[in-house]
């Protein structure tokens, strides 16, 4: 295929999702970034030949909650790591009745309420805008859909997760806020998670796993950590069997994106070339080194 590069996938892990089965050669690997420590190290390993690169998000044992989490030292050390691709898996709440505890949502548009996190890798030396209007890539859930529809397992494609701050569950108030507006799911993970990958030029796509219903439902008691938990055992070996399954769908060599997902800087820097800042560049070297 001319022009094709050999994809590198990474999978982020979030709560309930520590390791990937299957892997060979494995290590784990510390990456230095200009932006801080990243969650954990980095297990590296190949499947069936396509290198992979995992993280668990919060840290192996959950040390991190999603505010302190350093999700530009995180992107970034997966650009350094040359990934290409990245498969996000959370956690979440339901926002409506057809999504039940144990359902996988491939979601396609993110509303972020988040407000205590760094979400961008510019800034003061070097300014860029990216186009966030379809912030996940079709071809991965393209993919992440056929795996899906392969295990048998509950899904929907499409859906707006809300992002909220936490570390606390919602107000009933937030949540049927959230449910006017359409919202299918609530976390606090993908933002500025999706909006980094943007900037780095990788493609993203999220797997949404409930666990509850939040607490706007009637029927259902307020959302605690043990019901979470109990769900979220369930989900993870679920979630392992949708990665063996969708690695091989996305590991061969492709072309440059056609939704544009590895070309967002392009046209995105706006700050004149003689009025960038040294010591910025210095530290976009990674994430924007196509361009810079």
């Amino acid at each position: 295929m001319s022009g094709a590069k050999q994809p590198v996938i990474g999978v982020i892990g979030g709560s309930g999702l520590y390791d990937i089965e299957g892997l060979a050669d494995t290590k784990w690997v510390k990456i230095d970034t200009p932006w801080g420590d990243p969650s954990d190290e980095f297990l590296t390993g190949n499947f069936q030949g396509t290198k992979v690169v995992f993280l668990p998000r919060h840290g192996r044992g959950h040390r991190l909650s999603p505010s302190s989490l350093n999700y530009r030292a995180n992107i970034d050390a997966l650009k350094r790591l040359g990934v290409t691709d990245i498969l996000s898996m959370s956690a979440v709440g339901s926002l409506k009745e057809e999504l039940p505890p144990g359902h996988f949502v491939i979601v396609d548009q993110f509303i972020d309420r988040s407000f205590a996190r760094e979400k961008s890798f510019f800034g003061p030396g070097c300014v860029a805008h990216v186009s966030m209007a379809h912030p996940t890539c079709p071809r991965l859930g393209d993919a992440l859909e056929a795996s899906l529809k392969a295990l048998n397992l509950p899904h929907t494609r499409g859906g707006t997760y809300l992002v909220m701050e936490g570390p606390q569950f919602s107000t009933l108030a937030e949540s049927n806020l959230y449910r006017s507006w359409g919202c299918s799911v609530i976390g606090m993970t993908n933002m500025p998670e999706a909006k980094l990958a943007r900037e780095a030029e990788i493609d993203y796509a999220s797997v949404a796993m409930v666990t509850d219903y939040d607490c706007w439902h009637e029927e259902h008691d307020a959302v605690t950590v043990e019901q979470v938990v109990k769900v979220l055992l369930g989900n993870a070996g679920k979630a392992r069997a949708l990665v063996k399954d969708v690695l091989p769908r996305i590991s061969a060599p492709r072309p440059v994106c056609h939704a544009g997902c590895d070309t967002a800087l392009t046209h995105a820097l706006i700050t004149a070339p003689d009025a960038r800042g040294a010591a910025a560049l210095k530290k976009l070297d990674a994430v924007a080194g196509r361009v810079l």
